[in-house]
């Protein structure tokens, strides 16, 4: 069972495979944040300024008033706004208490630039996400 914050990154499906430098790198960038049930995470228009990875809890996401989908302990939110520089994509509220890890937009590019890899991770997540929610997109 994973009971530091570094064995929680390891099991977090964009973090496996990173060598324990990589992860302990990670851990370093990001501070331990919480919310309550109710509690919004992100708010959909504001400025994007930082990279929430969820440890434990639930919350759902929504577009225009208009549920998404939902997300867990592993899941990660506000990567759209860090990497395009435009407002948040997205709402996401807490279904109940969330604890996380967040980085904020500096600690974002720097894992960027240092672990290459994770772009190719987070391009994949994003064309997943795509695929799933706009199944007229097409090759």
């Amino acid at each position: 069972m994973a009971t530091t914050t570094s064995d929680v990154l390891r099991t977090t499906l964009l973090f496996q495979g990173m060598t324990d430098r990589s992860i302990d790198a990670i851990d370093r960038l990001a501070r331990p944040v919480s919310f309550q049930a109710g509690e919004t995470l992100v708010r959909e228009g504001d400025v994007g300024d930082s990279f929430i990875i969820v440890l434990s809890g639930s919350a759902s996401v929504d577009r225009a008033g208009t549920a998404i989908r939902s997300l867990g302990a592993g899941d990660f939110l506000g990567e759209i706004s860090l990497l395009d520089g435009g407002p948040r994509t997205a709402t996401v509220t807490a279904d109940s208490a969330i604890y996380g890890l967040l980085i904020d937009r500096e600690g974002f590019e720097r894992l960027m630039n240092e672990f290459p890899v994770m772009r190719l991770d987070i391009v994949a997540a994003l064309t997943h996400r795509l695929r799933a929610h706009a199944p007229a997109v097409t090759d």
